[in-house]
């Protein structure tokens, strides 16, 4: 029996009501005359106390409430994809239709155009048994996603009939039954699923893939692998969220759902403009074919933030079950904390670190669990994977407050922003001696099987390189350059042709904006092997005047923007005209 009881108290999104003895914890909840959407989220005695997910202004004492018996679920099935959400899925562009530029509250809608019809094929014939997570039929949802229509996670499975042909269905349609013990269970194109209650999978493997991004100073640097974790920590205007719109853009993932959770409405805006005219750009296809957008900005109801992250990554999970590698990108996490933070404060809970709920952690790690690369369950096998990348907007980019400092005890990949190297127009502002990545290891295997074995080697080499930089500098600012033996000297010259040769990106340049892993392992490769025959240079007498006058340098700098992905016999070109300037300048000396 539904829960049914009246509103005693009201404060902002927190609203208690009394009566409510037969509600359930994370009940949904119909609250008030104007039918606003809301949650249990906690329970003393007969008394609820509920989150509302729109805004409660006019609601009154004495209203009712009603509960529905379900948890707070999210619809899946095939449309999801290209479509414009809130924080609890309720699509953006429908209820604009509804109720004009200003959404109304209380206006109910399905997720999904439930009359629309797509051209299912089944895969499965009546009299076969199945089992839950098995794959029954396919729909083409979008020009570049080929929808699975599996059976749910929690059916008891059983014999199939009333198989329907190949044809034209909407999602209503019943496309199939299943009978087990006498029961029979209608099943359609869509089911739907509680956002707080991970999906199950058959079993978790080990992150030794690495998610290409096109970025050098994340996949040659900092990687993260498909199935990871990874945090984008920064203050404002450090670019972290053109950082996120590069990954969400060029991961090789087959699927992108972009959470804009708590950030400012134009921050927003400029999402929804652009993403609806990028292009894909391996197929070509506008990016929309692949992605989910769930928007929650600052002015819309708090509460619905803090669910926004929910339904994001069950949306995620329901892809991966198909097999697909899906990214989750959360902008920003900080904003999800700060609405625990003010439901934390509206039901009086006593407050950690800096007003955050003592429960902040427990819910991060909640999140950042439902990351990682899977066996489906059911058959056929499928593989998939869902790598979660959340940003975090510490003020005034401190990254000891409470948000950021429970974040890194959860993810493996830092890439953290520095606001000294965006005012010096240094991007992606991916400061190098703070970040890390626990990926590496795993990854090195897959670079030295498809790129090249001595990958890792050549990483560390010139990483080791940005490190004795940044130790060189202190000397230098206390003695001056001129206290550095010519080695040292070359040391920061090589650092300051791999900050600009390797770690600077311009998202804008046509040819820049992606770099292959070929192309990065090449330029890599190209930028080591400067450093150590200059060092052999100069200990064949050379003078490191010669080698910074050396006209190679300038096309090694240029070469990022210059050589596209399919011209690396440029590259090679060269690394042969390095060797003869560099037999030039040693050949002088010694003939001297």
């Amino acid at each position: 029996m539904a829960a049914q009881g009246r509103i005693v108290w009201v404060s902002g999104p927190a609203v208690r009501a009394d009566g409510m003895s037969d509600a359930k914890m994370y009940e949904t909840v119909v609250v008030g005359n104007s039918k606003l959407v809301g949650e249990v989220i906690r329970l003393t005695g007969d008394v609820a106390f509920i989150q509302v997910y729109e805004s409660t202004s006019g609601l009154k004492p004495g209203e009712p409430v009603i509960g529905t018996g379900n948890p707070l679920s999210v619809l899946l099935g095939p449309g999801i994809i290209g479509q414009l959400y809130d924080g609890i899925q309720r699509p953006l562009r429908e209820l604009s239709k509804a109720s004009g530029s200003f959404i109304g509250r209380g206006i109910t809608t399905t997720p999904v155009d439930m009359t629309k019809k797509y051209h299912f094929v089944p895969t499965v014939s009546n009299g076969d048994v199945v089992h839950p997570g098995n794959v029954i039929g396919t729909v083409q949802e979008t020009d570049l996603i080929e929808h699975s229509i599996m059976v749910p996670p929690e059916h008891p499975g059983g014999v199939i009939s009333n198989m329907v042909s190949e044809g034209d269905y909407d999602l209503e349609t019943e496309i199939a039954k299943t009978e087990k013990d006498g029961e029979t269970i209608v099943l359609k194109m869509y089911h739907k699923w509680p956002v707080r209650k991970p999906r199950p999978y058959k079993n978790r493997y080990d992150p030794t893939v690495p998610l290409l991004t096109g970025q050098r100073v994340i996949d040659t640097f900092f990687p993260i692998a498909k199935g990871g974790t990874g945090s984008i920590p920064g203050a404002f205007g450090t670019g972290k969220t053109v950082t996120l719109h590069q990954i969400a853009k060029w991961a090789d993932s087959q699927v992108v759902v972009y959470i804009g959770c708590g950030e400012r409405g134009n921050e927003m805006t400029e999402v929804l403009v652009e993403f609806p005219h990028l292009k894909d750009p391996r197929s070509g296809k506008p990016l929309m074919d692949r992605t989910v957008l769930v928007a929650n900005t600052s002015n819309m109801p708090v509460a619905a933030r803090e669910a926004s992250i929910y339904t994001g990554v069950t949306i995620a999970e329901y892809y991966r079950d198909m097999g697909k590698d899906v990214v989750l990108v959360a902008d920003s996490t900080s904003r999800w904390a700060e609405a625990l933070r003010e439901m934390s404060g509206r039901l009086e809970e006593m407050p950690a670190e800096e007003g955050y709920p003592s429960y902040l952690a427990s819910r991060l790690a909640e999140f950042y669990e439902r990351a990682g690369r899977v066996r489906a369950t059911g058959s056929p096998d499928r593989d998939g994977s869902v790598t979660l990348v959340g940003a975090v907007s510490p003020s005034g980019g401190d990254f000891t407050e409470p948000v950021t400092t429970h974040t890194m005890r959860f993810i493996k990949t830092f890439w953290a922003l520095d606001a000294k190297l965006a005012y010096s127009r240094h991007y992606p502002s991916i400061n190098w001696m703070n970040s890390y990545s626990g990926y590496l290891a795993d990854i090195s295997k897959w670079w030295g099987e498809n790129i090249n074995e001595d990958w890792l080697s050549l990483r560390s080499e010139a990483y080791g390189v940005l490190q004795r930089e940044d130790t060189l500098k202190e000397i230098v600012r206390l003695l001056g350059p001129e206290a550095l033996p010519d080695e040292e000297k070359l040391i920061l010259e090589i650092a300051r042709m791999i900050k600009i040769g390797l770690l600077q990106q311009n998202s804008f340049d046509d040819v820049d904006t992606y770099c292959s892993p070929e192309k990065q392992y090449k330029l890599l490769k190209l930028l080591v092997d400067f450093y150590n025959r200059g060092q052999q240079a100069l200990k064949e007498g050379a003078e490191l005047s010669d080698i910074r006058a050396m006209s190679i340098i300038g096309s090694l700098l240029k070469a990022r923007m210059e050589v596209k992905d399919d011209e690396m016999p440029k590259l090679e070109q060269l690394d042969k005209e390095m060797q003869e300037q560099f037999k030039a300048i040693t050949g002088v000396k010694i003939s001297n």
